[in-house]
């Protein structure tokens, strides 16, 4: 038995025979038939020390001795200097004791070394920050904390704009103006710490939550160095605003041009065809055998006047000798028109940010500098001498557009088509990466990006410490791998096609050419199934409270300020909270129909609920679901296959991710939530603007999910595929799976071992030879990339991006695309070739599309719309709504579990077959709505008695033929 516990766990147990009483009769049963139970005893403490030294050897394992726990603590020493929050550096001390193959430690050492590492990593930097201060820099930080007439100075500071409006933007190049000095000494301050980005985030994010009147409270040095990293962080943040800001307002002038010039366009042909028959009839004037071949031309011109005004004379003959519209030239005109109110809105938030690029973008950085200089010293740009423009930067074939001609003199500049084409192109450079400000989070050069050169000195500690098997084995073994398999999968899906040996893929001749297509197996699985009709309804309250007594989340909601804190939260006003935010309620509304005192709700909601404490609520019910018996019945081809979407949801309140989208939201703006779902269970979420590629957070989602739950497998549609998202997972241990939604097509950039002309008339086969010279030269550098990605210096949905989407080409970029290549090619043989993939995959992403209709039934309060004020709040009432999803699903978990006992007691095995098949996803008999009762006496929920419903074999004697007959009402 201790053999069996410790493959399992991989830990030593202290245990009697009572406290194992099943397991013990199961292990004699099968191999030890002729003992009796009576006759065992626990061993004495040598035999049990024996016994475990046998099993250590047997597994390679070795106990955590006091040299071990010395180099674990001085392993977790250095993750604190990239992140504080205990739990990331628990789950790595972790990792790395399985992968050294050591027996944790007892959960007290490891909770009280992680709490001396981070206690003794804050001194350490607030101890540096001590010494480095000067006079000035302290007063800075200190005023934050000063109150004027109306509120505290930090208040002010954390105050985000809500739009791109004028008044919203000049606020916040005001705070920039207050952050920059305290910017340029974190700057060099910060990098002597050798803290990571994380680090300071996540000391800023702690600026947020505490009030001033709990930092006031904490020691000087702490305080100081929460509010330098908050200065820091909120700089950069505003910097990564006014950029977004920038170039969203550039877009918008632009798109209202190329509107304008449209509509134009077709005035202008609607117009002149009108006018076709007065055309006609003036040149009919020259074969109008009535007028004298003498008359005068000023006679017959008059006359055609009369016909068509001469206004019209210039559209209709263009119209007939089919003279496009020059639609050019109206958009740069409608700059023109545009002029004041472009200057009102973009010149302040050009003029503040500070730009840099490459060699190459010298002209139009010149052109930027030029600018800038006379803005910021406050001259007029018409003061300036025309020649004096730098113009070298100007392509030519919008020359004309930017000059005219006066009357008898030489080509004139125009000054304000001139400034608009300079933020055009601007804004063109800074999307492509080509130009960059460096004191940004997302709008930085790439190469700032990555690992510092001095901690990329020791590349081999760090690949060791992140133990990825792909970093760390030669790349010429990792690429034959790779074309091994492809090759394999290229004759296996060509002999498919010849020998006609697979009904799913189809072959037809068109002509000369042979077409395929590929045949999706049906992999619906039912909302809301039948199954819970027969149950008694629940009211949201009674179902979290039962939830909250199985899993303990409860535990998760600790004060802000945990040490200062004389009394524990109210767990019913902590229920009530999450409720009036997940369902879109509100605290003034949940108050109302609860009976709890709004001042208190708010109180609790402003001390207890945020990112941190929501998010290991929701894994406390994750890990609580994941050991229920009926969750692996809903493994995909016995793996935890995954799937993350985004679901959109329109806000009513203006915040500065929220973008229109007539597609989603009509007139309106939204949001996008993306969430990675594993067996049904929402794991993890994060908010994103409308406007941002759900591709660049998959990676994300899935390295920063904390919950127990680890997929093996990933999917997503084809909104979550990029050019690097396939060798990312694969780097990090994920086989990504998505579901194109044209895969023939993308066949066509299938990558191989050989030329294509190796392949001969296959049908299906790579267009190309892989460039492996490339790969093999790149691959320290590629290394380094994948060695940012998990060292948490960048966010990684900006690395991605910046990966995929940068139009910027280097060699580095390219051998990184071709490794995305490699893994794309195989998924897509794999794809092709394997029809249970095909039905996984697919029903992966339908769980996704399950778990957003409970969701949307959840928020149904404001017909779903979010109406918060910030980001952050977005992310705390989506977190709440998706903890409120998380307890139905654990709820119906363990009510399928439970019968699903029931029917394996009673050796059924088509009632087990069937309750594998329905899905947890289900609310019909969850009462969302009413009144709400969050007092914990008297509302228990009896699971067995729930169960008892579904006792009566004539049910289960209905329910198996509906399920046999899927096309009867």
């Amino acid at each position: 038995m201790q053999l069996g516990y410790f493959k399992a766990k991989s830990q030593f147990f202290e245990y009697g025979p009572d406290d194992v009483q099943d397991d013990l009769r199961y292990v004699l049963a099968r191999y030890f038939t002729e003992t009796d139970p009576g006759t065992i005893s626990a061993p004495s403490a040598p035999t049990r020390r024996a016994m475990q030294h046998s099993i250590l050897e047997l597994f390679g394992f070795r106990l955590c001795d006091s040299v071990a726990k010395a180099e674990l603590e001085r392993r977790a020493q250095r993750l604190a200097m990239l992140s504080t929050q205990p739990l990331f550096i628990l789950r790595d001390s972790l990792q790395y004791l399985k992968q050294q193959r050591i027996v944790a430690p007892i959960y007290t050492f490891l909770q009280d070394m992680t709490g001396r590492v981070v206690s003794a990593e804050r001194r350490r930097v607030s101890d540096l920050l001590s010494h480095a201060l000067t006079t000035e820099i302290s007063q800075h930080l200190d005023a934050m904390l000063c109150a004027d007439e109306s509120m505290y100075q930090v208040s002010l500071l954390k105050h985000e704009p809500k739009n791109f409006s004028y008044k919203e933007l000049r606020q916040e190049s005001e705070r920039r103006a207050f952050f920059e000095p305290l910017h340029a000494f974190a700057a060099r301050f910060l990098e002597t710490t050798g803290i990571s980005t994380e680090s300071v985030r996540y000391y800023a994010s702690l600026v947020k939550f505490y009030t001033v009147y709990k930092l006031q409270r904490m020691s000087t040095g702490i305080t100081r160095l929460y509010l330098l990293c908050f200065a820091f962080h909120r700089f950069r943040q505003i910097n990564d605003n006014l950029i977004e800001a920038f170039i969203h307002l550039v877009d918008q002038y632009e798109q209202s041009a190329r509107e304008a010039a449209g509509v134009a366009a077709q005035n202008a042909l609607t117009e002149a065809s009108s006018h076709l028959k007065a055309a006609g009839q003036v040149l009919h004037l020259f074969v109008d055998d009535s007028i004298p071949g003498k008359v005068l031309f000023a006679s017959v011109r008059k006359q055609a006047f009369t016909l068509l005004a001469p206004e019209r004379f210039e559209p209709v003959s263009q119209y007939m000798r089919n003279v496009t519209f020059d639609k050019a030239s109206f958009e740069w005109s409608h700059y023109t028109a545009l002029s004041h109110t472009i200057k009102r809105n973009v010149r302040h938030l050009f003029a503040g940010l500070d730009f840099a690029g490459r060699v190459e973008d010298a002209p139009l950085l010149e052109a930027v500098g030029f600018l800038q200089d006379l803005l910021r010293n406050g001259k007029s740009l018409r003061q300036c001498k025309p020649s004096a423009f730098p113009t070298a930067f100007i392509p030519k074939p919008l020359k004309p557009h930017l000059y005219h001609v006066e009357a008898g003199k030489k080509k004139q500049l125009d000054i304000d088509r001139y400034e608009f084409l300079v933020y055009r192109l601007l804004r063109n450079a800074l999307e492509a990466g080509d130009v960059f400000s460096s004191n940004s989070n997302e709008y930085r050069r790439f190469e700032d990006d990555l690992i510092s050169d001095a901690r990329w000195e020791n590349r081999d500690e760090i690949l060791r410490d992140i133990g990825s098997p792909v970093l760390l084995a030669p790349i010429e073994e990792t690429l034959a791998a790779l074309h091994d398999d492809i090759e394999a999968q290229l004759k296996l899906v060509n002999h498919h096609i010849e020998h006609c040996d697979n009904p799913h893929i189809k072959v037809r001749q068109q002509g000369d050419k042979r077409r395929w297509s590929l045949v999706y197996p049906d992999t619906d699985e039912s909302v809301n199934h039948s199954f819970y009709s027969q149950l008694p309804g629940v009211d949201a309250a009674r179902l979290l409270w039962f939830v909250a007594e199985r899993t303990d989340f409860m535990k998760a909601f600790t004060h802000v300020v945990d040490r200062y804190v004389k009394h524990d939260a109210d767990p019913r006003e902590i229920l009530a909270c999450v409720v009036a935010m997940g369902t879109n309620m509100g605290l003034r509304k949940i108050a109302e129909v609860s009976g709890l005192s709004y001042a208190s709700l708010a109180s609790t909601a402003r001390n207890y609920l945020r990112p941190e404490t929501l998010h290991a609520a929701n894994d406390a019910i994750s890990n609580a679901t994941a050991v229920l018996p009926a969750f692996r019945l809903f493994d995909i081809g016995d793996q935890l296959h995954s799937s993350s979407d985004g679901q959109r949801f329109e806000t009513q309140i203006d915040t500065f991710n929220a973008r229109h989208s007539p597609k989603y939201y009509g007139l309106g703006k939204g949001i996008s939530v993306d969430t990675l779902v594993v067996n049904h269970v929402p794991v993890n979420m994060t908010v994103i603007g409308a406007h941002e590629h759900e591709s660049h957070y998959v990676f994300d989602l899935l390295f920063n999910n904390t919950s127990d739950i680890r997929p093996q497998l990933h999917s997503t549609d084809t909104h979550g595929t990029n050019q690097v998202n396939f060798f990312s997972l694969f780097t990090f241990g994920y086989q990504f799976a998505p579901r194109y939604r044209d895969v023939h097509k993308k066949t066509g950039s299938l990558v191989g071992r050989h030329p294509p002309g190796y392949y001969g008339n296959w049908l299906i086969k790579p267009s190309r030879k892989a460039n492996d010279e490339l790969i093999v030269r790149e691959w320290p550098n590629i290394q380094r990339i994948m060695v940012s990605l998990a060292q948490k210096d960048v966010s990684q949905a900006t690395l991605v991006r910046k990966l995929s989407s940068y139009t910027r080409q280097n060699q580095t970029k390219k051998a990184l695309w071709e490794l995305d290549n490699l893994c794309r090619t195989r998924h897509i043989l794999r794809f092709i070739n394997d029809v249970n993939l095909r039905q996984a995959v697919q029903k992966a992403l339908n769980r996704g599309e399950a778990y957003h209709r409970l969701r949307r039934a959840i928020s149904y309060v404001n017909s779903g719309k979010l109406r918060v004020n910030t980001e952050a709040e977005q992310q705390t009432w989506n977190d709440c709504s998706r903890l409120i999803a998380n307890a139905i699903i654990h709820y119906n978990t363990t009510l399928l579990s439970r019968v699903h006992e029931q029917k394996r007691t009673a050796a059924d095995t088509a009632a087990m077959e069937l309750i594998a098949s329905i899905s947890p996803v289900a609310w019909q008999h969850v009462n969302l709505f009413g009144a709400f009762e969050f007092s914990q006496a008297g509302i228990t929920v009896d699971i067995d008695a729930l169960a008892a419903y579904y006792n009566d074999p004539a049910y289960w004697a209905r329910i198996l033929q509906a399920a046999a007959e899927p096309d009867e009402p």
